[in-house]
């Protein structure tokens, strides 16, 4: 079997659905991340206080948010580009002389033959993956909640 089908099967059966999935796992975790470095931040902001007026009050207390982020989209992109060819040649060359003097009579031949398969296979290929994240506002529930923080309690 020649080189050249071979090559083309191998380059045309890429892994195309495991890229895919595998992008969409890595935003996952990465969606995952970026959501738990919200909550900390909010932690953090509700832990570090600073004082006005004579009274502590925390940086969620005074406005201050975490941010959170969102993937709005990704693509995969991956393009392969290859050649092949597959060439045979033969050649065939003879020669013949003939030579001679008086009572001497000579004779040769020379015959020459080539066989010649060739191959190649030229194969190149790049990849990209973007990904597009954006700010969001905080959750509704999160902002409600500040509110209460917010409002003066009965000291």
């Amino acid at each position: 079997m020649s080189a050249v089908p071979r090559t083309t099967r191998a380059l045309v059966t890429a892994p195309l659905p495991q890229i895919i999935e595998k992008l969409g796992i890595a935003i996952s975790e990465g969606q995952f991340a970026l959501d738990r470095n919200s909550v900390e931040m909010a932690q953090i902001m509700g832990e570090t206080e600073v004082e006005i007026g004579g009274r502590l009050r925390s940086l969620l207390e005074l406005g201050f948010t975490p941010s959170f982020y969102a993937f709005t989209e990704a693509t995969v992109e991956a393009k392969l580009s290859f050649t092949m060819s597959e060439s045979t040649s033969t050649a065939v060359s003879a020669s013949a002389s003939v030579g001679g003097g008086v009572g001497v009579f000579m004779a040769a031949a020379t015959v020459s033959a080539s066989y010649q398969r060739r191959f190649s296979v030229e194969a190149s290929g790049t990849s990209s993956i973007a990904a597009r994240l954006v700010s969001l506002p905080p959750p509704d529930q999160f902002m409600a909640l500040l509110r209460t923080l917010q409002e003066p309690s009965d000291e």
